[in-house]
């Protein structure tokens, strides 16, 4: 007889994958910015460091709803091992865009199909920063394979981070409030 799972299991192992996806990458993120520091990066590192504050931010976003619904939040991190910043901005990437083209939307579409508004909201702002991360982390990736050391890669001038949502933006960025989740631009945390 086979084993019917409930879509509400469904929906909790999508949270529990995410939130253990976006704690793995604030780990990681954190391991690359300290290697593009020690190879005079500093604007790749600035931006590492940004997307490791924004994958926290949507750790404990799932986490909350996952701790509400009596869901499992412990985790052992898997370990990480740098390599050159050239690597680790592909590597970035590839996270960034498999998170982009599958894992959030088809657990948005999951989440929309079960009316579960909390779920949706979490996976919608986490994938809407993600898009922002990949574009960035391409444009760094572009410039470093060009060697533009004129460019932003080498400063350490920072990144504007949303605490709602995560939404990450470079520091000429014009508006007032956050694009995905409407928080005030007064309220963005400046990571360097």
């Amino acid at each position: 007889m086979p084993v019917v799972v409930s879509e509400g299991a469904i929906l909790l192992e999508n949270l529990r994958t995410a939130y253990v996806s976006e704690s793995n990458g604030h780990a990681r993120y954190e391991e690359f910015a300290a290697k593009a520091d020690g190879e005079g990066l500093h604007g790749v590192a600035c931006l590492f460091r940004a997307a490791a504050v924004a994958e926290h931010i949507h750790a404990d976003n799932h986490r909350r709803i996952l701790q509400q619904l009596s869901g499992e939040t412990e985790f052992t991190p898997h370990p990480v091992t740098p390599g050159n910043t050239l690597e680790n901005l592909r590597t970035a990437v590839a996270g960034e865009v498999f998170e982009v083209d599958t894992l959030y939307p088809s657990f948005l579409e999951r989440a929309r199909q079960c009316q579960d508004v909390p779920m949706e909201r979490t996976f919608a702002w986490a994938l809407e920063a993600e898009k922002a991360h990949a574009r960035l982390f391409n444009e760094a990736l572009a410039r470093l394979e060009l060697e533009d050391e004129e460019s932003w890669i080498t400063l350490a001038d920072g990144f504007y981070v949303c605490p709602g949502c995560g939404y990450t933006i470079e520091p000429e960025h014009e508006a007032d409030m956050c694009r995905v989740c409407d928080c005030p631009r007064s309220r963005f945390g400046v990571i360097r």
